[in-house]
């Protein structure tokens, strides 16, 4: 009989300081997955807080008295021998000056930068978390009228939306349409062009890839400069995705939703136990809306992904 996997609780923190660099530390040659870089941080013992658990491995650590600040998200991830859960807190303002006082290196990365260092699984979607778009708006079918659809699109966009899936529709129509929304709000949010890599080539926008391609696709289907997403439904999906490259994923449905009637929800607890076994920032998709960010970073989200939640106005038809 296998033994249970030992659960351990990881409080990271993400450390600012006054020009927005963000303080990374070298895991030591005595460490698990040593040479990489993490988020510092450390276990949490029994009978300690989060907020206590942290202050004293950063005291350990760097050195420093720290003021932990806001919740960012958890992070599930399975390893090996453990089951880890890393929760990230904010520490806008410490006293002292940071060191490494374990004999691990530390550095100073700007965010833009993160990605350039190697990490154990568990801290990529933090840096994800820190430098990407929290919701990502599928695009409804234009039933309306092109014009209607492009003005939907122009105020999603100007009400914060950052990324957005183009799902455009199959007739001859699409590449018209497509052109028009790159032109419209190309320069203001990252555009990806439902399954059609051809066309997301030629327009110069990201592509998202349908659950069917994903295992159709022997390699990452455009540059390491333009975006990949992936919708996946399952385990076998999310591994494709993470084995091609792609930049994030979208899971679900989490619940139930009028898009996809007759599919079964995953609810939080499958939608964790699936994001713990890759790496990938995974968006939550199904029934969900912007006031469930919070919710769906404690269960390893990124954000959300929705069509009627983060459109302007209601979808008919």
């Amino acid at each position: 009989m296998t033994s249970p996997l030992r659960s351990i609780h990881v409080v990271a923190a993400v450390i600012t300081d006054a020009r927005g660099r963000i303080l990374l530390n070298r895991r030591t040659g005595n460490s698990d997955m040593a040479g990489l870089w993490e988020f510092p941080g450390g276990k949490r013992e029994p009978g300690e807080t989060s907020e206590q658990a942290l202050v004293r491995e950063l005291h350990e650590e760097l050195g420093i008295e720290a003021e932990i600040g806001d919740w960012v998200m958890e992070v599930p991830q399975l390893y090996p021998d453990k089951r880890l859960r890393l929760e990230v807190r904010l520490v806008p303002r410490w006293k002292g000056t940071a060191r490494g006082r374990e004999g691990q290196a530390i550095t100073w990365v700007t965010p833009d930068k993160l990605c350039r260092y190697s990490m154990p699984p568990a801290d990529l979607p933090v840096v994800a978390a820190l430098r990407q778009a929290d919701r990502y708006l599928v695009t409804p079918e234009p039933v309306a009228g092109a014009a209607a659809w492009l003005d939907g699109l122009a105020a999603a966009v100007e009400g914060g939306i950052r990324r957005v899936q183009l799902r455009t529709p199959q007739a001859g129509e699409r590449v018209a349409l497509a052109r028009d929304a790159v032109e419209r709000v190309g320069r203001q949010a990252e555009l990806l062009l439902n399954r059609d890599i051809a066309l997301a080539k030629e327009l110069g926008v990201g592509v998202h890839l349908g659950s069917e391609q994903l295992l159709q696709l022997d390699r990452r289907p455009v540059s390491d400069s333009v975006l990949v997403g992936a919708s996946c439904h399952d385990l076998a999906q999310l591994q494709a995705a993470q084995r091609l490259g792609c930049d994030f994923a979208v899971l679900g449905p989490v619940r139930a939703t009028a898009s996809h009637p007759g599919a079964a929800p995953l609810g939080w607890e499958a939608f964790e136990r699936l994001r713990e076994q890759v790496s990938l920032p995974i968006y939550a998709i199904g029934g969900v809306a912007a006031q469930d960010i919070a919710t769906a970073r404690g269960h390893g989200a990124q954000g959300v992904a929705a069509i009627r939640a983060l459109w302007p106005e209601p979808v008919t038809g």
